[in-house]
């Protein structure tokens, strides 16, 4: 029955995060209905053991109010939509892509192939970042340069060469200017923008061309000990 209504709702254009939710909705619904019809038909009244299977689902209910919690957090989840199936978000402490959506807990694979199940209470709970939303993101980096360099001639060097990084958007055109100023020297800011699924191949690169533009200039590049970066759990992963 599961298969069946899987196959009928994907011909049709019903999100994959409903329909894996309503699957499971209906198998646990199919098991109790054929635990009742089994006893029924094994004379056995049922009638009494509904009233109490009701009992020991309030009882349940009771002692495990976390588990309704979190079930009502399905819903909500299901009803909201802040994020769906396929969809790469961080929350609840987790950062990955959205597997599934169950009754009780959200399936998700994380960016080192761990696959983390997290309550949805939990995640509807907490703040959610979804970097599947919008169709690009803006990486962060910053470095101090040295104080040998010219300043005015790193940023007009940086845009042109970080401009021609593969994948980098000419709108919002990327931004290499002054961050700010420390008794060492200049930090430099550079804020290039690329679609979501380019996001590491353009963050490495850019480190690339920011080593070897100061590099082949014959000045010293940044220092690891001073140069700074977004957090890798927070980024999109690269496509597979």
């Amino acid at each position: 029955m599961q298969i069946i209504i899987r196959r009928s709702l994907r011909g049709k254009t019903v999100d994959p995060t409903v329909i894996n939710y309503l699957v499971s909705f209906v198998g646990i619904a199919l098991r109790i209905t054929l635990v009742i019809a089994i006893l029924s038909f094994l004379g056995i009244q049922t009638t009494s053991f509904a009233a109490l299977l009701a009992a020991g689902g309030v009882a349940i209910g009771a002692a495990w109010g976390g588990i309704l919690a979190n079930f009502a957090a399905g819903l909500f989840l299901i009803v909201f939509r802040p994020f769906k199936v396929g969809d790469y978000i961080s929350a609840a402490g987790v950062t990955g892509i959205v597997c599934e959506i169950g009754l009780f807990a959200t399936t998700m694979n994380t960016q080192d192939n761990v696959v983390t199940i997290v309550s949805n209470n939990k995640l509807f709970g907490n703040n959610i970042e979804n970097y599947s939303t919008n169709s690009y993101r803006r990486i962060d980096l910053s470095f101090q340069l040295d104080p040998s360099v010219d300043v005015e001639q790193a940023i007009a060097t940086l845009k042109e060469r970080i401009a021609q990084i593969p994948h980098v958007m000419t709108d919002p055109a990327p931004v290499v200017d002054i961050l700010s100023l420390n008794p060492v020297g200049t930090v430099l800011a550079i804020r290039p923008c690329c679609h979501n699924n380019y996001y590491w191949e353009v963050y490495f690169a850019t480190n690339r061309t920011i080593y070897h533009t100061f590099g082949n200039a014959g000045t010293p590049p940044p220092t690891p000990e001073a140069s700074s970066a977004d957090n890798f759990d927070s980024a999109p992963p690269e496509p597979t």
